[in-house]
């Protein structure tokens, strides 16, 4: 459904609403609102990267049989490392592909992060921050983004998700909430109007003069949340830009490019919503939770679907001149166990954040470089331990945007983006 950032009954009020017509002639003065409630925000001009996609592994992926394997270790399994493009990195032989583009991205190896649980470890690497902590919900790096860079006058939201669960926009407020598009192949349902444009123009101006006499008795920001939320939906609905969730408008010598499942269809999206000016978006690719069967799952589904996919997304970028201004990263939640378990007749590996590898591709990065080095099993981090804040501030760097900045909670307690604690890597930054 289109509208996943309200709740059940707001939605089916919309809907109710657009299939009336209900959105419409006075709407220049929800723009107003929209102008007055967006920050105003743009781009760091001496930041490369104006855009990021990140690619999720949901579950965690094994570092081990990915980016930092370990062929004369106890736990090694049976994957073999191959040579990439980037002299002296090797990575697993089952990602040969994305072997051919390490000339123009970055490992990193020393991952070591505070959480082992799925949903608090998903959560401390969206965010930089451990749930619970000073007992606030903090905004994700996509809601970060959409606020610090995002384009105030945007016609459809400045953070996307995918095919997966999405981390929102937490204290900051509900106009940076992402836009969840389930199913790519399907798009975002329901941007149509059912009646014309001129009986869709004059409910808008009913439904602004409810919401006027609303606030004017109760007076709560909540009332003009509600209203800004509300109005963008219908901006999108009338925007020209949301073409670019329609995947059948792309040509079939682009579409080609990309298998037909949903997480490189998603990927596809996530390119043509960057080329319309989107920041930041998110794609999921879920199954890397490989307690059972770890080796056969990786080599027969999740490792070729991510190569593919991956790569044609990196090369999809180049060929339409969007590589250099926009950051890739491929991650989980944190890495896998350097021992193999042997709990039934299809060996798995656990969950492990004290030490895991990630990869990142594209705009503003050192290309061909590592950071951080495990020991000779995988299992400890002997140089350039990297934590949650660590990966973050680096993020937020190579988007421009500006890591030690505050942000008020609503009672006007001043949060910083990234807490004190977190550096970014420096040496990863071209």
């Amino acid at each position: 459904m289109f509208l996943n950032t309200l709740s059940e009954k707001n939605r089916r009020d919309f809907m109710k609403l657009s299939s009336m017509g209900v959105f419409g002639a006075s709407f220049s003065g929800w723009m107003n609102v929209l102008a007055a409630r967006a920050a105003t925000t743009a781009a760091n001009p001496k930041a490369k990267a104006k855009h990021c996609i990140l690619v999720w592994q949901d579950g965690g992926p094994s570092h081990k049989d990915t980016w930092d394997l370990k062929p004369e270790s106890k736990g090694a399994g049976d994957f073999k490392q191959i040579k990439t493009s980037a002299t002296g990195i090797q990575i697993s032989e089952h990602l040969p592909k994305l072997a051919q583009w390490m000339n123009q991205g970055v490992l990193i190896r020393g991952m070591s992060t505070a959480e082992g649980a799925h949903p608090r470890a998903k959560y401390n690497m969206h965010t930089g921050y451990r749930e619970g902590q000073g007992g606030l919900v903090y905004p994700s790096i996509g809601a970060i983004v959409s606020k610090e860079i995002g384009r105030a006058d945007a016609s459809i939201p400045n953070y996307v998700t995918i095919g997966g669960r999405s981390f929102g926009s937490g204290f900051i407020g509900p106009k940076h909430q992402p836009l969840i598009v389930s199913d790519p192949n399907r798009g975002v349902q329901d941007l149509a109007s059912q009646v014309s444009t001129g009986q869709f123009d004059n409910r808008v101006g009913l439904l602004q003069e409810l919401e006027s006499a609303f606030y004017h008795d109760y007076q709560a920001d909540s009332i003009n949340d509600h209203k800004t939320t509300y109005a963008r939906a219908v901006t999108m609905m009338k925007s020209k830009e949301a073409k670019a969730f329609d995947l059948s408008a792309e040509p079939s010598s682009s579409r080609s490019a990309f298998a037909s499942d949903n997480f490189s269809q998603g990927l596809l999206m996530a390119r043509r919503l960057v080329e319309v000016g989107v920041p930041f978006v998110e794609v999921g690719l879920g199954g890397w939770d490989t307690h059972q069967d770890n080796f056969a799952r990786l080599k027969d589904n999740l490792l070729p679907k991510l190569d593919g996919g991956v790569a044609a997304l990196l090369k999809d970028l180049k060929e339409h001149g969007l590589l250099d201004s926009t950051l890739v990263i491929v991650m989980g939640e944190f890495g896998r166990t350097p021992n193999i378990n042997t709990r039934g007749d299809k060996p798995g590996r656990d969950h492990f954040p004290k030490a895991w590898s990630l990869a990142m591709f594209g705009a503003g990065l050192k290309h061909g470089t590592v950071y951080g080095k495990t020991d000779k099993e995988g299992g400890t981090v002997e140089e350039g331990k990297t934590n949650a804040m660590d990966f973050l501030a680096t993020v937020c760097t190579l988007l421009g945007v500006d890591y030690t900045k505050e942000n008020e909670t609503p009672t006007k307690r001043p949060i910083r983006i990234v807490d004190k604690a977190g550096k970014p890597i420096t040496s990863l930054i071209a």
